[in-house]
């Protein structure tokens, strides 16, 4: 599977919104009957588009008020020290994701805590005793604007293909 159609567009949009549609909802919500339907859901999972399902949770919830963005530089970009760094992150349960960047730092990690004392206690334990790391500068979130896992999908559908799927 190389190239997506509008119904495979369609799938992936409605399943981004909503992971918990039946089959026959999702048939019908986009313009295909179930066992059709059915069969390109498991090819965009097989052919890895769809990698996964997944709850969305309230941080808030369950308790972590703090979002921070930390910009961790390292000091050697490259070699065993550097994929230590990436493994020992990997490890790290508050780190909810972790990007290489480019300008200043080296990464840019998304980290949740209880609260600001809580940060404070990780970032001395955790984060400045990670290995080959030379700078820790940090952002605190004040509120979020918009947070979204959904991916834009427009750009797959050729002009004039359509949506493939009912609004």
């Amino acid at each position: 599977m190389d190239t997506l159609d509008k119904f495979d567009v369609a799938i992936l949009t409605q399943l981004q919104a909503d992971a918990r549609l039946t089959n026959a909802e999702l048939a019908q919500r986009v313009g295909l009957s179930a066992a059709p339907c059915w069969r390109r859901v498991r090819a965009l999972e097989e052919a890895g588009f769809i990698k996964g399902y997944h709850a969305e949770i309230d941080r808030h919830r369950i308790g972590l008020g703090v979002l921070a963005f930390v910009r961790l530089d390292v000091v050697r970009t490259s070699g065993p020290l550097t994929l230590e760094t990436e493994e020992a992150i990997r490890k790290i349960p508050e780190v909810v994701s972790c990007h290489y960047i480019s300008g200043s730092g080296t990464f840019e990690l998304q980290v949740v805590t209880r609260d600001l004392d809580s940060f404070a206690q990780f970032a001395r334990n955790v984060l400045l005793n990670l290995p080959n790391v030379k700078d820790v500068q940090t952002s605190f979130s004040l509120g979020e604007i918009k947070a979204s896992a959904a991916l834009p999908l427009a750009h797959l559908l050729r002009p004039g293909q359509g949506n493939g799927y009912n609004r």
